[in-house]
């Protein structure tokens, strides 16, 4: 089975940045579409990103856009999101997802039940 491991949250002041990153444990990873999700207590599991196997295609929630960037490094099984400009609101446990899958279907990769594999998270805080 495909492992992921999350890295790169923290405290940050509102207006900071920060870079996630997954990391996968088989290189059958870089073949996969990914996505990140995000949870605040008390609060559903909501869509932030994604990316598709190539790279060549991203998506993003309306709340992130123009703010997060998500990536890819396939020679290092690594996927990123880049955050900046940071509010209180996106205070959360951030979680990427993995699928074996060759495309981003448009319908169905905001859902976190299209996703096969997921990381253990990774908490960012941001401060007013």
């Amino acid at each position: 089975q495909v492992q992921l491991v999350e890295s790169g949250g923290g405290l940050v002041q509102a207006g900071g940045s920060l870079r996630l990153s997954c990391a996968a444990s088989r290189r059958t990873f870089s073949t996969y579409a990914m996505g990140w999700f995000r949870q605040a207590p008390g609060k559903e599991r909501e869509f932030v990103a994604a990316i598709s196997g190539s790279g060549g295609r991203t998506y993003y929630a309306d709340s992130v856009k123009g703010r997060f960037t998500i990536s890819r490094d396939s020679a290092k099984i690594t996927v990123y999101l880049q955050m900046d400009s940071l509010k209180p609101v996106d205070t959360a446990g951030y979680y990427c997802a993995a699928v074996n899958a060759r495309v981003l279907p448009i319908g169905t990769m905001a859902s976190p039940g299209w996703y096969e594999y997921w990381g253990q998270g990774t908490q960012v805080t941001v401060s007013s």
